[in-house]
């Protein structure tokens, strides 16, 4: 169910052990061939099949479109909340339901420039509330919870990118007007970093000219489909298992 549509008095009604998501994504270049919101669009999509599938068994707040996106800001159409900003601002939104009661949250991220802040956010809230023993607050990312290029042929990616295959499939899926130009005449930009196992600081434009990473010229309309209806489902499974969580052990 979505936060959004309730009044104050039906929320006051739930259970407080109902899990509660709340979805982070962000606004940011996507290259030459997609718009800037593709973060938001696709989380919001997805949030919506799951929505759908699951019903009265979660809460889902309304998504946050700002992210942490500093390292885009070298491209035009790019908003974003610099790291400890955009930390408190999380911080502050997840101790809203717990003010209000709420014990088990989890951080549903669109964006891999939300990573480390948002987890820092869990893990100080979690330190700040270190007495209680009922709260459960997570954080994960919509791609992490399936795996798509397992369960149909012809995927050239076997992760996410940036505007890339998968991206570029699901905005073909979910809104092809808003793709540019000819996807076919685009290059594949490596995913490597380098100096593996160490991590690597970079930008954006460190990594690629137009602002994509991967291969989106791969990128089909049947493939978005199957890459939303993947990540949807695999949203229920956590759910479930933070319905069946129980507080009196770690596991």
């Amino acid at each position: 169910m979505q936060l959004s549509h309730l009044t104050w008095i039906a929320v006051q009604q739930l259970d407080r052990t109902l899990p509660v998501v709340i979805p982070i994504a962000a606004v940011e270049q996507h290259g030459h061939h997609l718009p800037v919101s593709t973060d938001a669009m696709l989380l919001e999509e997805v949030v919506r099949r799951a929505d759908t599938t699951l019903g009265a068994r979660a809460l889902f707040a309304p998504l946050q479109w700002m992210g942490n996106s500093h390292h885009h800001t070298d491209f035009p159409g790019t908003v974003s909340a610099s790291p400890r900003v955009y930390l408190d601002l999380l911080h502050d939104l997840a101790e809203n339901f717990l003010m209000h009661g709420f014990t088990r949250l989890l951080f549903l991220n669109g964006h891999g420039g939300n990573n480390t802040p948002a987890k820092q956010a869990l893990f100080e809230l979690r330190q700040k509330y270190r007495a209680r023993t009922d709260l459960l607050l997570l954080f994960t990312t919509y791609w992490d919870l399936a795996k798509p290029h397992e369960t149909r042929d012809g995927y050239v990616q076997t992760e996410m990118g940036h505007a890339c295959e998968w991206e570029t499939s699901m905005i073909l899926r979910l809104a092809p007007h808003l793709v540019v130009g000819d996807i076919s005449t685009l290059e594949s930009v490596t995913f490597d970093y380098g100096f593996d196992p160490a991590y690597r600081a970079w930008i954006t434009k460190d990594r690629t000219v137009k602002g994509h990473i991967g291969s989106p010229q791969h990128a089909t309309a049947e493939k978005g489909e199957h890459l939303f209806a993947s990540f949807a489902a695999g949203v229920a499974p956590m759910i479930d298992a933070m319905t069946q969580w129980d507080a009196s052990r770690w596991l």
